[in-house]
Formats: structure tokens, C-alpha cells, sequence
């Protein structure tokens, strides 16, 4: 039996015979010449994009969710007038249509890898979208996986692409299984909005045979190839009670002794509410409103932004809707609100609140379209503003929103400075909320998206839980709550720690509330914060979850 360990993203067991995706990308030859008509060559290879933008439409209505909004992103990637214009521009130097497409997305290509972060993880998308075109232009076969099979595989491959994944579903995919990505690449998003286990960043797993039974913890991040079928039916049992348990896990977040823990939603916009309140959020603690404002070549109007926040804030009555002003610039440029100058280090650079300063119409405008959506909702808005590093930025951020009408104005917690200096912040605005993805990032010097450096990016490292700790206790201090929005919030051990280090609310992906509720309700307070000084008292990110662990029965029983 051979065992592979990668970052488990999607929780759950899959077991299936392995189908391994080896798709060959195509690549022109740098001679191929077309035949001296530039203008038919240019119609033939905007008729090969338009081709492929409307397959990958088409595929996101009918997976609809999260998929549509991806898939959607993609079909723009193929639409692109800059892009277009660079493929005319090879075709009219006497280059072949394929030839132009795969060398002006090779350019786009470079720019986004060279960005990093978010934009960083979408070269994988980019070469999904050049390698359908290539192939639509070169009379291929497109890219593509299984719709059926005489039993759910588990599907491995290299990387996958949104459009290979979209519309497949539990009864077709036992697991995905994929060398490259992350737990924020497209892959891991939607492994988890379809409820399939899936385990990313695994070295060697193309090796795995075609056929070969395989065996994934989506949970732990361990892939075994050629399992016993005693270790198949025993992760099969502890899946079925773990199922159990979180079936039997309903209503608010709370400790087994009571200390109510609000479990809240990350969603990107109005068609996420649904997935929210299908797994039971108690509202959003992080609405990224900036999936409003990309891959735009103005800002929204008011209006559109007004009516995208009401429909949020009408689906949660009597709950917290946390909304997250535009947080922009660095890896997430936009096209209309460029930064002041040249940055050599975008993630150092101006983002976030920065732009805001720089762009105070940008500014104005969103929080005006927020008060106008909350007047006469029926759940609280509150709204906060990222990448606030002192005092002087979170005052000037809390009079902003007193000016527009909003009546709770936060900031997240996502630098060191405002970590240490967390109490100050907490005197100056009415809530705090941990970023604790870029809060690793900052404080390891760590880029999100290098794979090299993914161990650092452990949200278990006991430096991270340190800083947590401090941003807990420096709102505690001045009676005011501190939640955690990153994903560190959807592991239902750490989740555990967390509350014991002091934080007062939890918000993650919605599949990932279940199992957040049923771990909290099979602890007391006082068991989450003796894990949580275990934890920190560790020299390393396995350590701390050992030594939480061991102070958390409950997990056994949940079979985590």
C-alpha cells in the first residue's frame, strides 16, 4: 500500500478506482503561417474564443452556485478585448490563428504569475481557456473528464480546471486528487460546494495506476493507494459516524456548556446565500464585496451595488451581516483604480483600505449603496474595512461609515501591527475580525500562493495563534467582539482553540459549518482554552494540533 499526504480542502472519504487525467496540451508550432488571409484567420480565431466562452457559460448556468461565478470569469478570459487584439496583431505578422491565441495568452499568462495571490491562482484557469481554444482551432478534442462511469472514480490529475469539474457530482466522483493548487484554488471551491472529498498539493499523484482502487481523507490530506479492504471499511464507518454526528448537531453555534459561539458564512455575494443557509450560517461574517468589482471596466453604480447588498441582508433576519468594503489593488488589481504609482511589491503596496484613501469616491459611494440597503433590513449590517495597520486608519475608517449612516464600522485584523497593537483598535472601532490567511502571509514574510511555502501558512503555527490570542484580548479588554473569517475558522479543531484563545464569532466556506458546530457542542469552554494553551505552548504547527487534540475527546467520537 502507498500512502501520499497533500492538504486535504474538501472534507469526507472517497474510494474509487483511479482515473487519471494525462491531457496533453497542444502546442503550435512558432512556424505555423496561415495561408495570407489575416481576415479570415482573425475570424476563425474569434470564432474558436467565442466558442469556447459560450461552452464555459453555458456549463456555469447549468452547475449553477459557486461554479456559474467561476465558470462565468473564465468565459471573460475568452472575451477579453486586449487579448483579442493581441491575437489579431499576431495573425496580421502572418502568424496561424493557433499560433497567435496560445502565444498571447503565454503573455497573460507570465503577468499573472508574476502578480501571484489571488490572480496567481488563476494561471490555471487562463490555460484551461487557451488550451480550448487551441484545441477548437487545431479540430482536437477538448479537455474533458468522465460524465459517467460504471462506479464513482477517483479523479487525479495534475490540476484540474473549473470546467472539468463543474457539473460532475457525488454519484460520478468519489474524490479529486491534484498535485498543484491550494485550498483557495478553484479545484478545492468547488470540491466543496458539491460536498466531494478532495486532497490538492499532493506530490506523485499522477504515478497512482489508472484503475488502481484509491482511498482519499479529504479531512486529513492522506491518499492511499491499494488499501485493505479492512482500512476501506473502516474510514467508510468512521465517514458514517462522523455524518451522524454533524446530522445530529443543529441550531446556534455553542459550547457544550453553553458560551454561545456565532457560526457565520464567507460568501462572495447573493448566490452564496443559499449554500449558507442550507448548512444552517446564523449570518455572513465576511461578505467579500469586491467579486462585485472585477473583471469590470468601471465601478458599479450604486444602484447595482445597493440592490446586491440588500438581498444578502434581507436572507438573514434578526442575524449580523459582516460586509468587507472593497478590498482591492495588489494581487487583486482592478482595472479602473490603479495605485498611485509603480509598486515593486504589490502585497506590500497600496490595497484594501490604502485605495480607499487614494480613491475616496470609490469609497463614498459603497458605503452610501451599504446604508441605503441596510435602512428597513432586517438583519444588523456591520462593515469593516481591510488591511488597517494602526489607529489613525481605523478612526478615519469609523468616521467614514459614522458620515454615510452605518452604525458599526470594524476593521480586520490582518497585519502584525494590528494584531500587537490590537487594543488600541478595539477603543477606536466597535468590532475586530482576524484575516487569518494574510495575517500568516504578513507575519511569516510568505507568499499565499508559493507552494514552497504552504508550511508556513499552517494556521496551527504556534506564532499565528500567538497573534490570535492577542487580537482577542485586546478587544476583550474594551468589551468588544473579535471573530476569525479566514479559513483557519473552518477546521473543527482549531475552531475549538480558537474560541479558547478568546474569539467571539467563527465564519467559514457554509460546508464547512456542520462539522464547526457539532466539534464546539461536544466541548466546554474551559476544554477549548486549556487546548488552546497547549497549542500555543508547541514549538511547531504539528505539535500544536497534537497536543490540542489530545485535550479534545469530543473530536474521536466526530471521528476528525
Amino acid at each position: 500500500m502507498t500512502a501520499l499526504t497533500g492538504v486535504g480542502v474538501s472534507p469526507g472519504v472517497g474510494v474509487g478506482p483511479a482515473y487519471v487525467l494525462s491531457y496533453e496540451v497542444v502546442v503550435p508550432s512558432p512556424d505555423a503561417r496561415h495561408d495570407g488571409d489575416a481576415a479570415a484567420e482573425r475570424a476563425r480565431a474569434g470564432a474558436a474564443l467565442e466558442r469556447v466562452a459560450a461552452d464555459l457559460e453555458e456549463r456555469g448556468v447549468r452547475a449553477g452556485g459557486e461554479a456559474e461565478g467561476i465558470l462565468g470569469a473564465q468565459a471573460m478570459m475568452a472575451r477579453d478585448p486586449g487579448l483579442a487584439a493581441e491575437v489579431a496583431q499576431s495573425i496580421d505578422g502572418g502568424a496561424a490563428a493557433a499560433r497567435a491565441v496560445y502565444e498571447a495568452f503565454g503573455r497573460y499568462r507570465e503577468a499573472l504569475a508574476g502578480a501571484g495571490g489571488y490572480l496567481g491562482a488563476r494561471v490555471a484557469d487562463l490555460d484551461d481557456v487557451r488550451d480550448r481554444a487551441v484545441a477548437v482551432l487545431e479540430g482536437r478534442p477538448l479537455p474533458g473528464v468522465p460524465a459517467r462511469a460504471a462506479e464513482p472514480y477517483v479523479l487525479v490529475a495534475h490540476d484540474l480546471a473549473p470546467a472539468d469539474t463543474a457539473l460532475l457530482s457525488r454519484d460520478v466522483v468519489a474524490a479529486f486528487v491534484t498535485e498543484e493548487g491550494g485550498p483557495t484554488s478553484h479545484t478545492a471551491i468547488l470540491a466543496r460546494a458539491i460536498g466531494v472529498p478532495a486532497v490538492v498539493a499532493c506530490p506523485g499523484a499522477t504515478s497512482i495506476a489508472a484503475g488502481t482502487r484509491v482511498l482519499v481523507d479529504g479531512t486529513g490530506g492522506v491518499v492511499r493507494a491499494g488499501p485493505t479492504d479492512g482500512e476501506v471499511a473502516g474510514a467508510l464507518a468512521a465517514a458514517a459516524a462522523w455524518g451522524a454526528a454533524l446530522a445530529a448537531a443543529t441550531g446556534p453555534g455553542a459550547t457544550s456548556d453553553g458560551h454561545r459561539v456565532p457560526l457565520l458564512a464567507n460568501i462572495g455575494g447573493p448566490r452564496d446565500v443559499a449554500a449558507a443557509l442550507e448548512h444552517g450560517a446564523e449570518g455572513v461574517g465576511l461578505y467579500r464585496t469586491e467579486f462585485l468589482f472585477l473583471d469590470r471596466a468601471s465601478a458599479p453604480s450604486m444602484e447595482e451595488q445597493e440592490a446586491a447588498y440588500r438581498e444578502v441582508l434581507n436572507a438573514f433576519p434578526g442575524g449580523r451581516v459582516v460586509v468587507r468594503t472593497l478590498d482591492a489593488g495588489a494581487d487583486k488589481p482592478l482595472a479602473f483604480l490603479p495605485p498611485g504609482g509603480d509598486e515593486p511589491n504589490p502585497a506590500l503596496g497600496e490595497r484594501g483600505l490604502r485605495l480607499f484613501r487614494t480613491h475616496p469616491e470609490i469609497m463614498d459611494t459603497q458605503l452610501t449603496a451599504l446604508a441605503r440597503a441596510a435602512s428597513g433590513a432586517p438583519s444588523r449590517v456591520e462593515v469593516m474595512a481591510p488591511m488597517v495597520a494602526g489607529v489613525e486608519e481605523a478612526a478615519w475608517f469609523a468616521a467614514a461609515c459614522g458620515a454615510a449612516g452605518l452604525p458599526s464600522a470594524g476593521v480586520m485584523v490582518e497585519i502584525p501591527s494590528a494584531a500587537l497593537r490590537a487594543s488600541d483598535l478595539a477603543a477606536t472601532v466597535d468590532f475586530l475580525s482576524l484575516g487569518t490567511n494574510d495575517l500568516a502571509q504578513y507575519a511569516f514574510a510568505a507568499d499565499r500562493q508559493v507552494g514552497a511555502l504552504a508550511a508556513l501558512h499552517d494556521p496551527w503555527q504556534p506564532a499565528l495563534l500567538d497573534l490570535v490570542a492577542l487580537a482577542a484580548e485586546g478587544a476583550g479588554e474594551h468589551g468588544k467582539p473579535c471573530g476569525v473569517c479566514g479559513e483557519a475558522a473552518a477546521d473543527p479543531a482549531l475552531a475549538c482553540v480558537l474560541v479558547g484563545l478568546g474569539v467571539t464569532s467563527l465564519s467559514m466556506s457554509p460546508p464547512a459549518l456542520p462539522a464547526v458546530r457539532a466539534a464546539l457542542s461536544r466541548h466546554s469552554r474551559e476544554e477549548c482554552v486549556l487546548a488552546a494553551r497547549a497549542a500555543r505552548g508547541t514549538a511547531s504547527a504539528a505539535e500544536a494540533r497534537a497536543a490540542a487534540r489530545s485535550r479534545l475527546p469530543g473530536l474521536a467520537a466526530l471521528a476528525l
